[in-house]
């Protein structure tokens, strides 16, 4: 029982009913009279988290460089135009990092978590009556759990149907992490504009490596060393892309001359590089301030309009591809 259901039985707004509950003055007596009618008939209690502070909780396991701050961005635009608090968070990195518990004992209105809550954490947070939402899942979670990510399977396949259509046919991809549910839906986004085109996947120009600039340059190294090396590279973000600049460096490889490469984020950065990457626009802010919304309408005790949301993936074409040699 929600107050937006009273308020709607009632025949008045969200704040009036509220005011009653709190025993406020400006409601006059017959709406206050109706609307008790409709609690006590509905056995409408306070919510657990009644006493939770006016603060969104922005919790990350790692706070990564420019990613973290569009998401940031967004969600701080929210907070500001509803007036209340943000505190951001990092989990997981040091023995004296905060945990779960110090989050319940602050009680924040909401928390907003780009760290995957594991089942035991969601059951914390429920318990104290704090409501959560998981920004950009990385694995599979249950159908009630409030979340917000991305097209991640149809941005794989616009940047690899790019690549085709540009004529490339040895096309590599360098994925996240296997057990990474978005780098996953990439990978297959891949698979699926490769078949399209009447094209095998080759195993071998599938590599898996860790989302950083470091783990694309060493896949990258791998690559470029086979006897047939690709003539395009899908990364599965955007810091792996520049990793495979530098491999191409490294080779003697001109980008797009001798080899293409398509990211994914579209990070602020990577319009800068030389060449401009080409990438999937990942709306990580737009994504942000969608989260942050549908965490403060669980805060109010309000029913979500929708339990999960995925925002559209574009692709960005830049300098860095161009039709293969030959």
């Amino acid at each position: 029982m929600t107050i937006a259901y009273i308020a709607e039985s009632a025949g008045v707004s969200v704040p009036t009913v509220s005011k009653v509950i709190n025993g406020k003055s400006g409601v006059s007596a017959d709406t206050r009279a109706r609307v008790e009618e409709l609690v006590n008939r509905y056995g409408y209690r306070k919510p657990a988290g009644a006493n939770r502070s006016n603060v969104v909780e922005l919790v990350f396991r790692e706070l990564r460089d420019m990613w973290a701050v569009e998401i940031i961005r967004g969600v701080e635009r929210v907070a500001r135009r509803h007036r209340v608090g943000l505190m951001v968070s990092e989990f997981g990195l040091h023995d004296t990092a905060p945990t779960w518990e110090d989050t319940v004992s602050r009680r924040p209105n909401c928390v907003l978590s780009v760290a995957q809550l594991s089942e035991a954490e969601r059951e914390q947070l429920t318990a104290k009556g704090i409501p959560f939402v998981v920004f950009d899942p990385t694995m599979e979670l249950p159908d009630d759990v409030p979340f917000v990510g991305a097209t991640n399977w149809s941005g794989g396949r616009a940047a690899t149907r790019h690549l085709t259509e540009l004529g490339h046919r040895r096309i590599a991809m360098i994925s996240g992490p296997q057990d990474v549910l978005c780098c996953c839906a990439r990978l297959d986004g891949y698979r699926s504009a490769m078949r399209a085109a009447g094209l095998p996947v080759d195993p071998e120009l599938v590599v898996y490596a860790e989302l950083t600039r470091e783990g694309g340059c060493a896949a990258a190294r791998s690559l470029l060393a086979l006897p047939e090396r690709p003539t395009a590279i899908f990364t599965g973000n955007d810091p792996q892309a520049l990793g495979v600049y530098q491999a191409a460096r490294e080779a003697g490889l001109r980008i797009p001359d001798d080899l293409s490469v398509v990211g994914f984020d579209d990070l602020p950065v990577v319009a800068w590089v030389d060449p401009p990457l080409t990438t999937v626009h990942q709306p990580l802010t737009e994504m942000a301030v969608a989260a942050t919304e549908l965490a403060l309408t669980l805060g109010r005790g309000e029913a979500a309009p929708q339990v999960g949301l995925e925002i559209a993936t574009t692709l960005t074409v830049r300098a860095s591809t161009a039709p293969p040699k030959g």
